[in-house]
């Protein structure tokens, strides 16, 4: 009969470590898989079934972290395209604005431009409006 190794016999309460990021990801569970195949028993080995069930979580958390990044960059995608899309309805109409030294001024929209710091309007006479300055949008006469 073969005997137990000592330091592998718990005679105190496991300490637990805790590190950055509580959740496994899918290089965390492919490791922990990789160890129970190479340390099984060879007499004794995976049953098929816990072997594909386990491949089965693998393949679902993949699938889900792969969905989850799709739908990150196509929100990404939506979002910035739909601001330049909304002020488009924009082009044709005449706009009063207020920048932030109190300048005033209006004109009619010719254009719009998508910049570092956001949407931009272009008025016939070439000047260009940050659409957060824009006070009051009517009817080109």
């Amino acid at each position: 009969m073969t005997s137990i190794d000592p330091g592998l016999l718990l005679t105190s309460k496991p300490s637990t470590t805790t590190t950055g990021n509580s959740s496994l990801g899918k290089d965390e569970f492919l490791k922990i898989l990789m160890a129970q195949l190479q340390h099984q028993d060879p007499l004794n080995p995976m049953e098929d079934k816990e072997f594909i069930a386990q491949m089965a979580q693998f393949s679902s958390l993949e699938q889900t972290t792969n969905m989850a990044n799709m739908l990150e960059r196509f929100l990404t995608t939506q979002t910035q395209g739909e601001s330049i899309l909304k002020y488009s309805e924009m082009i044709g109409k005449h706009v009063e604005w207020m920048n932030a030294e109190e300048q005033t001024g209006g004109g009619i929209v010719k254009a719009i431009k998508q910049s570092e710091t956001g949407i931009m309007l272009v008025l016939e006479d070439g000047k260009e409006i940050s659409s957060d300055f824009i006070k009051k949008i009517s009817n080109a006469e």
